[in-house]
C-alpha cells in the first residue's frame, strides 16, 4: 500500500490509500475507489482492500475530517463530499465505486451527476437517518465532548446497548480512536438530513449493486434506511451478506471482499 496526497481546489487535502498489483500503476478504468462513511477512516478498510482480488487498483479515500486529511470544509454538505469523490475519480481515471453507509449516500448523489460503470453501495443511508439524535450530537460537538458523541452514535443512532458501549470503553486505545473519528460526526449527520432527495438515485450509473447485512434485513436503523434507498434505486440489484450487520469490513473483511469480487 502507498499513500497519495491530493490537493483539492478549495485548498483542502485528502489522502488516498492505494493498493495495486503493480506498484507504479497510477490510473485505470478498472480502479475501484472505496468511500467509507462516518466513524470510519481508510485504515479501517485496509483488510478489506488488501483482500480484494478482482481489481488491479483499489483506492481507499481517507475523507476529510480524518487525519492526515484536512478537516471538513465549512460549510459542509453532501455536495462538498461529492466534489471530493469526483476529484479522486478524475485523478485515478476511475469509473467504479464501492461505498459504505454515509459514503454510499455520497456515491449515489455523485452518480446522478457523472457516469459510472459500476456502483456498489453497502448499506447506504439517507434522511431521516440519525435525525432524532442530531440535537444531542450538536450539543456534544459544541462542547467538544467527544466521549458523549461516541456514546450517542452507538446508542441513539446505531442502536447498541450500554453493554456494547462499555466494551468499547474498556479498550482505551480503541476508545481514543473513536473519539477522534467523532469530531466530524455532527456536521456529517446534519449533511444526511439536509441532502436533496431525488426521485431516483444513481441515474447515470450503468450498474448498481446494493449490499445489505443479513442481520439488518428489515431492521432499524440500517435495514430500514436501506429500504428507503431501494425505493429510489429501481435499477439496483440487492445482495445479502449472511450473518453480518453494518460492520462487515471489520468483522468479516474477507467475506465482504469475496462478495465484492463476485460482483466485479
Amino acid at each position: 500500500m502507498i499513500q497519495k496526497e491530493m490537493r483539492l481546489p478549495d485548498g483542502g487535502r485528502i489522502v488516498v490509500d492505494v493498493y495495486a498489483d503493480r506498484p507504479h500503476t497510477r490510473a485505470s478504468a478498472r480502479t475501484l475507489v472505496v468511500l467509507p462513511g462516518v466513524m470510519s477512516d481508510s485504515h479501517a478498510w485496509r483488510r478489506f482492500a488488501a483482500a480484494l482480488r478482482s481489481w488491479p487498483v483499489v483506492a481507499v479515500i481517507n475523507r476529510r475530517g480524518r487525519p492526515p486529511s484536512t478537516p471538513l470544509p465549512s460549510p459542509h454538505s453532501i455536495a462538498a463530499e461529492v466534489a471530493d469523490l469526483d476529484a479522486v475519480l478524475d485523478e485515478f481515471g476511475a469509473r467504479r465505486v464501492f461505498a459504505w453507509s454515509f459514503g454510499g449516500l455520497v456515491a449515489l448523489h455523485s452518480a446522478n451527476e457523472r457516469s459510472l460503470d459500476h456502483l456498489i453501495a453497502y448499506e447506504p443511508v439517507m434522511a431521516p437517518f440519525g435525525a432524532p439524535a442530531l440535537p444531542s450530537l450538536e450539543r456534544a460537538h459544541a462542547a467538544a465532548d467527544w466521549d458523549a458523541s461516541v456514546e450517542i452514535v452507538n446508542r441513539d443512532i446505531s442502536g447498541f446497548d450500554d453493554e456494547h458501549i462499555a466494551r468499547l470503553r474498556a479498550d482505551p486505545r480503541a476508545w481514543e480512536r473513536l473519539r477522534t473519528l467523532a469530531r466530524p460526526l455532527s456536521p456529517e449527520v446534519l449533511a444526511i438530513g439536509t441532502a436533496p432527495v431525488p426521485e431516483e438515485f444513481a441515474q447515470r450509473a450503468e450498474r448498481i449493486d446494493l449490499i445489505v447485512g443479513g442481520d439488518n434485513l428489515g431492521e432499524a436503523p440500517y435495514g430500514t434506511t436501506v429500504d428507503d434507498v431501494l425505493a429510489r434505486t429501481p435499477r439496483s440489484r440487492v445482495h445479502t451478506l449472511p450473518g453480518q450487520g453494518h460492520m462487515a469490513h471489520l468483522e468479516d473483511p474477507d467475506g465482504l471482499a469475496a462478495l465484492v469480487d463476485r460482483l466485479a
